[in-house]
């Protein structure tokens, strides 16, 4: 099998104002929720809606922090392992990826005398809890031969009806997205002029392409969440959450092609194809939570939380390269590289989908717990921004009948053997979308132990979960996809403290 490194050099970076190309892809990463945060939580699989008392449990329900007896604080790294198997066209391929992050630090502060004794509320806490919402670090390999579709077709496809004078053009950064790529497969002789604004492929026709596709992705979401809750009559606990999230995430694609394929007669023809590219996202968000947990029952607790949009606020750094190794009607061959400087967008604006939670929970006596989660969140409702832009009214337009409603189930449990806890959860969350071909079912599991020592204890997770997923080599001139299965296992250790 071929292996191409990926070539892309750090350009400088020229501001523009034209409209990149954007996916959904893109939105969902930052929409769909992940298993995070401390050993404990994650343990049991995130169930702590009507729990309480993790630093992690405040980021699905701000009234959890007044469960905490006193001041407490928790720090966590965590191991990623993210193993993807892909199938492409009957050629399996698998490739892997390990990090090791210090994902989780935090403190809850408990205020029990700072309020008057004769007032039913008697105790608030005030949080800061900082978590990587979401590590985006993952690596994907796809190969094989496929028997119809050329990659070509991406350049070929978007380059009909741009008028040849615009592709003769050589102010590459006075371009819109879609005329950039022309340009770049018209100076690569991927395809040449029939008419003034139809071209035709030199990528020789017979099908049977090899192709590789190769996706590394690094990067975090990361929240700063602020934290208040508040107890009335033991009774009911109110919290609510500010919420601030930093986006940085770096993605380089390369994807191959070669042919054996009989070269065109009397014209030129291109063997093989290589185009990368280089996304930088970086930006910003702000979000909110409610939340209230009441207690009906000395053993029992009942939860309800809203999570409101996230509005990230994002810009786009993108720099392209395309290799080709072109024959000319004499037989004569040449490798072409054209690499153009990076180019930086426009700030544009995604509105994830609010959510949410409902929470029950079982406590039985300082034995054990039960606790189960289930929310709702209506992935439709995503938006691309500004809504005026023509490429993002047609997204939203597409997101809204392709999205759909998803249900996410959390439960764990926890059995304590005197300064010893032994924990478990499961988790299933449905696809963003309504046919969860592109984007499956998740389902996952967890299991972990604790330690207490009285004023600190520590805490050792292990979380697995798993969804398929399809992946398009381009974005558009083939509908070609590989089936990619992702597998995270997961190792976290927690050291909490009192004081």
């Amino acid at each position: 099998m071929k292996k191409y490194f990926l070539l892309l050099l750090a350009g400088i970076a020229i501001p523009s104002i034209q409209a990149q190309e954007t996916t959904p892809d893109d939105a969902i990463r930052l929409a769909v929720d992940n298993l995070t945060g401390t050993a404990r939580f994650r343990a049991m699989s995130g169930a702590f809606g009507s729990l309480g008392g993790d630093l992690s449990a405040i980021s699905v329900n701000p009234a959890g922090s007044i469960f905490f007896n006193n001041n407490f604080a928790t720090i966590t790294g965590s191991v990623y392992n993210a193993k993807n198997k892909s199938r492409y066209f009957g050629t399996s391929t698998n490739d892997t990826d390990s990090t090791l992050d210090l994902n989780q630090i935090g403190a809850v502060f408990i205020f029990k005398d700072a309020v008057d004794s004769k007032n039913d509320w008697k105790k608030i806490a005030v949080g800061l809890n900082y978590e990587n919402a979401n590590n985006l670090n993952n690596s994907s390999l796809s190969a094989g031969i496929n028997p119809y579709n050329t990659i070509g077709n991406y350049f070929v496809n978007i380059a009909q009806g741009i008028p040849t004078s615009v592709l003769d053009n050589e102010n590459f950064y006075n371009m819109n997205f879609y005329e950039q790529q022309a340009f770049l497969g018209y100076n690569n002789y991927i395809f040449d002029p029939v008419t003034g604004s139809t071209y035709d492929s030199n990528v020789p026709a017979g099908g049977n392409y090899y192709q590789e596709n190769q996706v590394l992705t690094t990067g975090y979401n990361g929240k700063l969440t602020g934290n208040f809750a508040a107890a009335y009559k033991d009774f009911l606990f109110l919290g609510g959450n500010l919420n601030f999230h930093f986006v940085n995430i770096e993605r380089l694609s390369a994807v191959y092609e070669d042919n054996t394929n009989p070269l065109n007669t009397g014209r030129s023809s291109i063997t093989e194809i290589l185009f990368e590219n280089r996304l930088w996202t970086t930006g910003s968000g702000f979000s909110f939570n409610l939340g209230a947990i009441i207690k009906p029952i000395e053993n029992v607790r009942i939860g309800l939380a809203y999570e409101s949009p996230t509005w990230f606020r994002l810009t786009d750094e993108l720099q392209q390269g395309l290799y080709t190794y072109h024959i000319e009607s004499s037989g004569n061959g040449e490798e072409i590289y054209n690499y153009p400087d990076a180019i930086v967008y426009a700030p544009y604006t995604i509105q994830t989908p609010s959510k949410w939670t409902g929470s029950l929970s079982y406590i039985f006596g300082k034995k054990g717990l039960l606790s189960a989660d289930v929310s709702t969140k209506n992935y439709s409702a995503l938006r691309f921004k500004p809504k005026n832009d023509p490429g993002f009214a047609d997204l939203n337009n597409f997101m809204s009948n392709a999205l759909d409603n998803a249900i996410e189930v959390r439960i764990g449990g926890e059995y304590r053997i005197k300064q010893v806890s032994l924990r478990a959860g499961y988790r299933f969350e449905e696809s963003p979308y309504k046919v969860d071909q592109a984007f499956g079912d998740l389902t996952g599991y967890s299991g972990g132990i604790g330690y207490n020592f009285g004023e600190s204890r520590i805490d050792l997770a292990y979380s697995y979960d798993h969804r398929n997923r399809n992946q398009a080599l381009i974005s558009s001139g083939m509908t070609d996809t590989a089936r990619v299965s992702r597998y995270n296992n997961n190792i976290t250790f927690s050291y909490s403290v009192n004081f």
